[in-house]
Formats: C-alpha cells, sequence, structure tokens
C-alpha cells in the first residue's frame, strides 16, 4: 500500500499529469513549437544566435509552469503580472523577485530593466563602421522612410482593439530591430513580450526571402542596373565627432532614447577613438555572447501557454510582416524618389536596407543589385540607409515611448 501511495504521490508532483488537468494541453502544444522553433533555428539557421535561446526558455517555461501556484516553476506571470505597482494588493517589487522567483524570473530582470537590450546596443555600436552614413548623409532619408511599416502597423493595431501601448510594441516590428522591439515592448507591453520578440527575429532572418519580391515589385530593371559612384573617404576626426553629436542631439531632442542611443554611440565611440581597443573587443564579443545567452533564455520564459496561444499571438504575426513590408515599402519609394531628383544617380534598391537588420539587409541590396549588374557593388552604399536605420528604430521607439509611457 505504501508502494502504491509513494507512485501516487510522484505522479501528482510530476508535470506528466499537468497535462490531463485543466489547460494543461496548451503546454503541450508550446513544447511542440518549441521544437519547431529549435528546428529553425539548428537547421535553418534562422537568427540562430538567439532563436535558439528564446526556443529552449518557451521549452523550459511550459515544462515547468502550470498555472498559478506552480511552485517549482523557473517563471512565475503572476509575480511579473502586478509587479512596481504599490497601489495592488499583491505588489511584488525586485526584491521579492530575488526572493520567490525562479532561475527565468531572475534572468528576467535584466529584461525587465532594459539592461540587456542596452548592452546588445553597445555591442552592436562597436561593430559598426558609420562611414558610409556619415559620407553620404542623404541616407538618413531612407533610414527615416523604413520607419513608415513601424506606424502603418501601429494604426492597424488599434484598428483590430489593441490598447495604443500594445499597438506600439506591435509596430516597433518594423523597425527590423529586435533589441529595441524587446526594449519597447517590456516597458509598454511585457504581456506581448514573447509573441512580439519571436515575430521581430524570425522576420529578420527571413529578409533574403521577404524583400526581394517587393524590391522587384517596386523598382524597374533600369533602376536596379544603376551603378552609383565612390562614396567619399571620412576622416577619422569626423567619425570620432559623429556618435558624440548624435547622443547629444538625440538624447536631448528624446531623453526616453537615452539607454538605446547612448549605449550604440558609446560602442561606436569605443571603436572609432583609437585608445580602447581592448574594451571595444570586449564589447563586440564577449560581453555580446553573454548578454545573448541571458536575453534569449528570459524572452523565451515570456511565452508560456496560458499567455502566447491565443488570437492575439496570431494578429501580432500578422501586424509584425505588414510592419516589416511596409517599411521595406517606404524605404524604397524614398529611394525611387532620390533616384529621379538625383538624374538616375541613386540606385533605389538602396532604400530597402533602410530597416535596421545590420547588416543583412544591405547584403539582400547588394544581392539584388548585381542580378540586374554584374558589376554592380551597392553593399557600401546600402550600409548608409543600414546603420541609418539602427538610429531610426531607437527614435520611433523613443517617439512612441514617450507618448504612450
Amino acid at each position: 500500500m505504501d508502494v502504491i501511495e509513494t507512485l501516487k504521490t510522484l505522479w501528482n508532483d510530476s508535470g506528466f499529469q499537468s497535462f490531463f488537468v485543466d489547460s494543461g494541453w496548451k503546454n503541450l502544444v508550446m513544447i511542440v513549437i518549441s521544437c519547431l522553433l529549435l528546428y529553425l533555428g539548428i537547421k535553418k539557421k534562422f537568427e540562430p544566435l538567439l532563436l535558439v535561446g528564446i526556443a529552449f526558455g518557451c521549452l523550459l517555461v511550459n515544462l515547468s509552469y502550470f498555472g498559478e501556484g506552480s511552485s517549482d516553476a523557473l517563471y512565475h506571470l503572476d509575480l511579473w503580472d502586478n509587479f512596481l505597482d504599490p497601489e495592488h494588493e499583491d505588489y511584488h517589487s525586485y526584491g521579492a523577485i530575488l526572493k520567490h522567483g525562479g532561475l527565468l524570473d531572475i534572468l528576467y530582470i535584466g529584461v525587465k530593466a532594459g539592461v540587456y537590450p542596452s548592452l546588445i546596443f553597445m555591442g552592436v555600436g562597436a561593430m559598426t563602421d558609420f562611414g558610409p552614413l556619415i559620407s553620404n548623409p542623404k541616407s538618413l532619408l531612407l533610414g527615416a522612410a523604413a520607419q513608415m511599416g513601424v506606424f502603418l502597423a501601429f494604426f492597424g493595431a488599434i484598428c483590430l482593439g489593441f490598447t495604443g501601448q500594445e499597438a506600439a510594441s506591435i509596430g516597433i516590428i518594423g523597425g527590423a530591430d529586435g533589441p529595441t522591439a524587446i526594449f519597447l515592448t517590456t516597458r509598454l507591453a511585457p504581456h506581448l513580450l514573447g509573441a512580439i520578440a519571436i515575430a521581430a527575429y524570425s522576420y529578420m532572418a527571413l529578409i533574403p526571402m521577404i524583400q526581394p519580391p517587393i524590391m522587384k515589385a517596386l523598382t524597374t530593371e533600369k533602376e536596379r542596373q544603376v551603378k552609383m559612384e565612390q562614396s567619399r573617404t571620412v576622416s577619422k576626426t569626423e567619425k570620432i565627432i559623429f556618435p558624440i553629436i548624435v547622443a547629444m542631439f538625440v538624447i536631448l531632442l528624446l531623453p526616453s532614447t537615452a539607454p538605446l542611443v547612448g549605449c550604440l554611440m558609446l560602442g561606436n565611440l569605443w571603436r572609432e577613438c583609437g585608445v580602447t581597443e581592448r574594451l571595444s573587443d570586449t564589447v563586440q564579443n564577449a560581453l555580446m555572447n553573454i548578454v545573448t545567452v541571458f536575453l534569449g533564455i528570459s524572452v523565451g520564459a515570456t511565452t508560456a501557454a496560458t499567455r502566447f496561444l491565443s488570437m492575439q499571438t496570431i494578429k501580432i504575426v500578422v501586424l509584425g510582416l505588414t510592419a516589416f513590408c511596409f517599411s521595406t515599402i517606404g524605404g524604397l519609394l524614398v529611394g525611387k524618389l532620390m533616384y529621379k531628383l538625383s538624374g538616375g544617380k541613386i540606385n533605389p534598391l538602396i532604400g530597402s536596407a533602410g530597416v535596421s537588420a545590420v547588416p543583412m539587409a544591405a547584403r539582400v541590396s547588394q544581392m539584388e543589385g548585381q542580378k540586374a549588374n554584374p558589376k554592380n557593388f551597392l553593399l557600401m552604399h546600402a550600409m548608409g540607409p543600414n546603420v541609418a536605420g539602427v538610429i531610426g528604430s531607437a527614435i520611433a521607439a523613443g517617439f512612441l515611448l514617450a507618448v504612450f509611457k
């Protein structure tokens, strides 16, 4: 009899029995989804550095969380629902998270506080050469135009019944910048973080599939064949001054952009100043790798079945794709305008690189340009709008945060 009771206790304490009660089947569905994401990250190489971590975080949370009261859970939605809301009777703080939270709760603090996205931006800044943008300031217009999808998706989300905060978080997917999407969503709509992060990184990985048909539909063969002249050489002094000036102007204009833009420009200053090679190397490599580990697992933890499996998630995926497509269209349309105004000297394909997926979007512009003209070398010209898109997406996020926080 004792053996039977022991076996019953073991069964009741196990996660297996949870699949057969209440909404446990949803966890089973999410486990299958996490395995699919692992397949896409490992086999298909869809943003593997982050998607593998996100997928395994999804797997961990759905193996351990079956609703409120899951004492052994690695992540507790109920702890975060009323986080930093002192007016609520179940008010929780970082101290409560550290005391009562699981492993993923503790790692998620870095996402909630905006630490991980900002450090990722620091690494991006250290890896980015702003020379093409400095040599051709008109690229800023293409980077700005490529934010069109952000605001179109925002209004679309409003029409579908999302709140202003939720719509802003969904719209930022159009910027094709994962850290920016995570940064904004954790502040405005943290309950949507899992769906938004997976959509953002999935579409970034699919750039070589999504953009080319749009590029061919909106440009003529003659436009795609345009061979652009080599840009001027940018001096070392210009490269050092640029991040300082941009940080001062953008942060004074939109103080809410300070974490992202400040870290982006600090990383770039370390790269360009010539006296901090060790710091630049650390930020580009060791720090980026460490933060990527924590960021991926933490974001995956927000995909608990009770929140992720909903009609909202489907709407977010569709709106995210719409935002991304219209951002590409916005850049291309302004690129065509610049082609006309320049007398045919600017290849409009570089406009599609205005989304901030560095350097993948610039490479797609290069590949499509060479298909039309084998002598075309658009990569460095496309890098101008590409890095402008990084700044543009941060500014768009800062604007939305200032309006809806």
